[in-house]
């Protein structure tokens, strides 16, 4: 009898958070425990995990089968999957790459299609088609078709460049060549040749074609140096060791030719360090993982050959894997510049159609009444009306502009170049320049509100100085002789009698170097000595036995991590805690050193368990942490190390000055409370008289905000103004510092545990499920509120510091400001663990620092050194926004004023869609006239210099502000364009009414009235932008000038004889500008004209800078004066020493060292040499001196 009993879910109650440790790991969350499928009767939760636990681990996470040397085995039918109908192919991708997109077949139609399935080419192919149409249009077809293959064809030129660039680059790598087994002999074969279980021969400098397991090398215990730049764009060599067995039997070619070996693995992934798998060969498994396997793109050194198995190919390999498309990053200005577009098409409509009204109107009162107006088509004025409307989409098509998006695309490639060609930001201890990654977000450098930086590596060097240490509970590392003897100034420590020592290391207590000569305290050579097995040298096993032969385990790591896990009567626990207070009083990264002995007995249990886990083919990782877990306890403290990671030159200026600039920086570390406090306080973030709130404190304001609010959402909410409350009261500088474990507990992200029994209640009836739905929302809704709340109130601070944090939460931290603040973020990283974070900001800038270039690979921006900055933001950044923001206006306000002078005309001609202007100088306005000036004003205008940009950060405000290009800048510049074609076509009408020339002829004929129109339009924008420049040049003067002079001299080829013999029915303006332009009077209209234009504007601009002048305006009229005052100086250095403990945990390397080779036995005996650090003495401080 089954009896069913409801109980609620049961879940261990957390304690209040944790500062010292992270929180969780990336990939748990609360909602995911949450999202665990559907919900099951506990009866059925037994028989499904018991049969979980009976099926094979295989088949559920390793289904990827590799047999060596045998081709046909996976050609067999139940590998292949059906590509297209009844067409299959295997799912083992072959190891040819592509990564082109076109060939010659192919280019031209799907470039088109490519390029017409945006909108605004779509738009302009319609309005082709449309005139085509006689009865609708009255322009020639060329006008649209000119300006369309321009823009198609500049897009397709450099879309055909990128792909033969990489046609060629496929093809040379498809061609490389290496040896593979054939036949049971080595023969040379070409990289697009091989398949997935060949086994081949790699050579010293060779690149690794395709993914394969390490089966042996030249080397000892058949290692193999590889270099991972084209991976992770790391030059630093990584060590990869295959199997003993394989090591063993499969050096020879007739023992490689025969090797039947078979390979369960997981499926092909995007994961580089991470690989599961199994080898059964000789009636035995053996465990796989990433530390056997060479990915392809790497390169052997070191290593005078290897032999490899293929276990992936091609499209299958880890590097193609992750050579997916990144997220498409858009700007502000792109966003608004769309609406914009938007806008002017509806404009475009409602014109139309009232001039269609106005044009069947007039048909039905003047056209069917005048005879001689009879055209022969017997048709309604509402008819006549309609082809109108799309007559007059045609002739005012040029309202939207067909080259904005290409020119636009212009300017940002060419300030990407300004970028990468900026010396003031190249790094040349490393030969590192700045690089812009990308080229569509510049303008948006000119817009940050928030910077998310990382600490280490970032703020700091990331280059770790030995300076004190900590053993058996005695301090060493202060100025002391070899008796003990404390000395104010003393020398270095001589290192020459040690052969193998770093000649750069700087100590000053000789009192240590007495002791380890010595002998006297085994402690002292036992620390060092577990700091060189314990790190990255490469020892005999026997070395990790004592003299005695016992098993000695060796453990270092943070103190959080190593306290946990210490005996409970280790005698000098309490004194080097005491130090390592003292240490992170001096703001020096700690690690703790410990050992302990073990048994041959408890180590064997202890190593099956080991190797049964290491085979494990599911939850591979957790198997081993779980055996880990049982032999690292009862440990005995050995001492503590403590290291410095000093700041990078510059950091504390490049805040100051960002801060001026009202950007906020919050910075998002996984290091500990107190060694962000340390920085914060280093880098200038905070001060003496900040006031800092911690993680209880923002959570007791922000549950007192939480009442209040649901106090206030009762029944009179709608009838209580919603009102901003502050946090805080106004003045004071605070600052927020909060761990990972608190952001959990405030954002209610906070990973609940499962009791080992999960019990769970269903609801039973509708009312139930309902009860259940309402109560989900009500909590979603409190969370969101919450973590609302949680931004309002960092924001209100004036430096925010997010320590202990996971690379998920820097993402989630972002993200919240972005979706609450609506506001431009930008993250700043080095190394793989702010990758998330980069890819979440608006803008991600890597550091090309100790760590890789991981960050930097992930970016958009990329340079040297976080001082930089300053510059990208200050300078360029609001350069291009500048720039960006001209250029539109100014856009906008030349096509207004060339378009709508059809629409005035239209008032005199019937509204007979006929056009003001000749058809060819409609075709080459946007092309020719006026192209130059304007690509030049966006590409190298400044309102002030460099360094006056750097000097003054508060300029930088327009732009996160979004004053200089909104809506009503935008409608400003169109009310400016209507004038401007106002004053365009009525003076000369007036000008032309009822005139003589002076030959006695009327020069008041369509074709005159029209070419001086176009010719005063013409000097009007030209001179128009000479207004709008800030920075003059001779290339912008000379483009200015030179596009009037190109003008005249097209007008008047376009107007000869000659051409019209040629072309009688595209050229019929023969002879007008030259029979127009001789006479004075029309001369004097042109020069009235443009100075009715632009005296207005002259004028507006003076009253402006004089009255109501702009921050810039203010510097360039003092400009002279500032060049000779004093730069800006780096204030004092506030930074408190002792005030509190702040202690760092410390990690020397972010890469997997060499336990597994320790461990496992195997001798190496090549004489090795230890790696040269670079080692500064003293605090570095940069000051920088700009001349104005």
């Amino acid at each position: 009898m089954n009896t069913e009993r409801d109980s609620e879910t049961t879940f261990e109650e957390d304690s209040q958070p944790n500062d010292e440790v992270v929180p969780y790991s990336d990939d748990e969350t609360e909602d995911e425990l949450e999202d665990q499928g559907p919900a099951v009767e506990p009866e059925q939760n037994r028989v499904n995990r018991e049969a979980e636990e009976n099926r094979e681990p295989f088949k559920k996470d390793c289904t990827w089968q590799v047999k060596a040397n045998d081709r046909s085995f996976h050609e067999q039918p139940h590998f292949m999957n059906t590509k297209f109908f009844c067409i299959k192919e295997s799912k083992y991708a072959t190891n040819a790459i592509k990564t082109y997109k076109y060939n010659a077949f192919t280019f031209l139609p799907m470039n088109l299609f490519e390029q017409f399935k945006r909108a605004a080419n779509f738009y302009f192919l319609v309005l082709l088609i449309l005139q085509a149409i006689p009865q609708i249009t009255t322009l020639a077809w060329y006008t649209t078709l000119v300006p369309l293959l321009v823009v198609l064809g500049i897009t397709a030129i450099k879309d055909l460049v990128d792909d033969v660039a990489r046609h060629k680059m496929d093809n040379e790598i498809n061609n490389r060549t290496c040896e593979v087994i054939k036949d049971g002999r080595f023969k040379i074969a070409k990289w697009k040749e091989i398949q997935v279980g060949d086994v081949i021969r790699l050579k010293k400098n060779d690149f690794i074609p395709a993914d394969i397991l390490l089966l042996s090398s030249s080397e000892p215990n058949s290692l193999c140096y590889v270099e991972t730049a084209e991976l992770d764009g790391e030059t630093n060599l990584k060590f990869k060791m295959a199997l003993e067995i394989t090591h063993q039997h499969l050096q020879k070619e007739n023992s490689l030719a025969t090797f039947d070996g078979f390979i369960e693995c997981e499926e092909p992934n995007n994961r580089l360090d991470k690989f599961t798998g199994t080898l059964f060969w000789r009636n035995t498994s053996f465990p796989l993982d990433a530390d056997k396997i060479l990915l392809r793109g790497c390169v052997i050194r070191n290593t005078d050959f290897c032999h490899g198995l293929v276990i992936f190919a091609g499209a299958d390999t880890k590097i193609m894997k992750n050579s997916g498309k990144t997220r498409f990053k858009r700007t502000k200005i792109d966003y608004l510049m769309n609406y914009m577009v938007y806008t002017i098409f509806v404009v475009l409509i409602l014109l139309s159609a009232g001039l269609a009204i106005g044009h069947a109107y007039w048909e039905a009162q003047v056209g069917n009444y005048s005879w001689y107006l009879y055209d022969g088509e017997d048709t309604t004025p509402s008819y006549r009306g309609f082809l109108n409307f799309w007559g007059y989409i045609i002739v005012l098509n040029t309202l939207v502009p067909i080259s904005l998006y290409v020119s636009v695309e212009v300017i940002r490639l060419g300030q990407s170049y300004f970028i990468n060609w900026d010396l003031q930001m190249y790094y040349p201890e490393k030969d590192t320049p700045a690089k812009a990654r990308t080229t569509t977000l510049n303008e948006q450098l000119g817009q940050i509100h928030y910077i998310f930086s990382d600490k280490t590596g970032t703020l700091t060097q990331n280059i770790m100085t030995f300076k004190k240490c900590c053993i058996n509970g005695q301090i060493y590392g202060d100025h002391r002789d070899a008796s003990q003897n404390s000395h104010s100034k003393i020398e270095p420590v001589d290192f020459s009698w040690n052969t193998y020592s770093d000649g750069k290391l700087v100590f000053y207590d000789h009192y240590l170097v007495e002791q380890i000569q010595s002998g006297k305290e085994p402690e002292v050579r036992q620390f060092f000595f577990l700091l060189a097995v314990c790190h990255t040298v490469m020892v005999d096993r026997l070395d990790v036995r004592t003299l005695e032969g016992n098993i000695r385990l060796y453990c270092k790591g943070a103190d959080t991590v190593i306290y946990e896990r210490l005996h409970r009567m280790n005698p000098m626990k309490q004194e080097t805690q005491d130090a390592l207070d003292i240490f992170a009083g001096e703001t020096l990264r700690t690690l703790c050193l410990c050992y302990k002995e073990i048994e041959e007995k408890e180590f064997e249990e202890w190593n099956k368990k080991f190797m049964a886990a290491s085979i494990a083919s599911t939850n591979r990782d957790e198997a081993l942490d779980k055996v880990y877990e049982e032999i690292e306890k009862d440990l005995i403290l050995l001492g503590a190390t403590a290291i410095e990671d000093k700041l990078q030159d510059g950091v504390p200026e490049t805040i100051s000055k960002l801060a001026k600039a009202d950007i906020k920086i919050w910075v998002l570390t996984g290091d500990k409370k107190e060694t962000a406090e340390n920085i914060g306080f280093a880098c200038e973030l905070l001060t003496e008289d900040t006031t800092i709130c911690y993680g209880e404190d923002i959570s007791a304001l922000l549950h007192t905000r939480m009442g209040n609010q649901r106090n206030r959402s009762g029944v009179y909410a709608k009838f209580v103004p919603q009102v901003h409350e502050p946090f805080f009261p106004s003045g004071g500088n605070r600052a927020l510092i909060i761990t990972g474990s608190w952001l959990n507990e405030i954002l209610l992200e906070k990973k609940t545990k499962r009791s080992k029994i999960l019990k769970l209640k269903f609801p039973r009836t509708e009312e139930e499920r309902r009860m259940r739905t309402q109560s989900k929302r009500r909590l979603e809704a409190k969370k969101e509120q919450q973590q609302q709340n949680f931004v309002d109130l960092a924001c209100e601070c004036s430096a925010v510091i997010c320590c202990r944090v996971t690379p998920k939460q820097k993402a989630m931290v972002v993200d919240l400001v972005k979706r609450y603040k609506k506001a431009i973020t930008l993250a700043i990283g080095d190394g793989a663990n702010d990758v998330n974070m980069i890819k979440t900001a608006h803008i991600g800038v890597g550091i090309s620092g100790q760590e890789g270039m991981q960050a930097v690979m992930s970016s958009d921006y990329s340079f040297a050194q976080f001082r930089y900055l300053q510059r990208l933001l200050l300078v360029h950044g609001r350069w291009s926004y500048i720039r960006m923001c001209k250029f539109l206006r100014y856009f906008f306000y030349k096509n207004f004023s060339f378009t709508l002078v059809h629409f005035w005309y239209s008032f005199f001609n019937g509204y007979s869609a006929q056009t003001a202007y000749e058809d060819w100088f409609i075709t080459l306005y946007n092309v020719i006239y006026t192209s130059l000036p304007v690509l030049l004003m966006g590409l190298l205008d400044q309102d002030v210099s460099d360094k006056l940009s750097l000097r003054f950060p508060g300029l930088y405000m327009v732009g996160q502000r979004d004053l200089l290009f909104n809506y009503r800048r935008f409608f400003v510049s169109l009310l400016h364009g209507v004038l401007t074609s106002l004053v365009l076509f009525f003076i000369p009408l007036g000008a032309y009414l009822q005139t003589v020339g002076q030959d006695g002829e009327a020069p008041s004929d369509y074709q005159s009235f029209a070419v001086t129109i176009a010719s005063a339009l013409v000097i009007t924008v030209n001179f128009q932008i000479g207004l709008d420049t800030s920075y003059w040049t001779f290339v912008n003067a000379f483009s200015i000038f030179g596009s009037i002079a190109i003008y005249f001299g097209i007008m008047f080829d376009l107007h000869s004889a000659g051409i019209h013999v040629l072309f009688p029915s595209a050229f019929q303006f023969t002879g007008t500008a030259s029979n127009a332009l001789r006479q004075p009077y029309i001369w004097l209209t042109i020069i009235l004209t443009v100075a009715v234009c632009l005296l207005p504007v002259v004028a507006t601009r003076f009253l402006s800078m004089t009255i109501w002048p702009s921050e810039s305006d203010k510097i360039q009229k003092h400009r002279k004066r500032l060049k000779a005052e004093e730069q800006w100086k780096r204030r004092q250095n506030v930074f408190r020493r002792g005030v509190s403990a702040r202690r760092s945990a410390y990690a020397f390397s972010h890469q997997r060292g060499y336990a597994d080779l320790i461990s496992s036995g195997r001798s190496i005996r090549k004489k090795r040499y230890p790696l040269d650090a670079v080692i500064a003495d003293g605090t570095a401080e940069y000051r920088r001196t700009v001349e104005s």
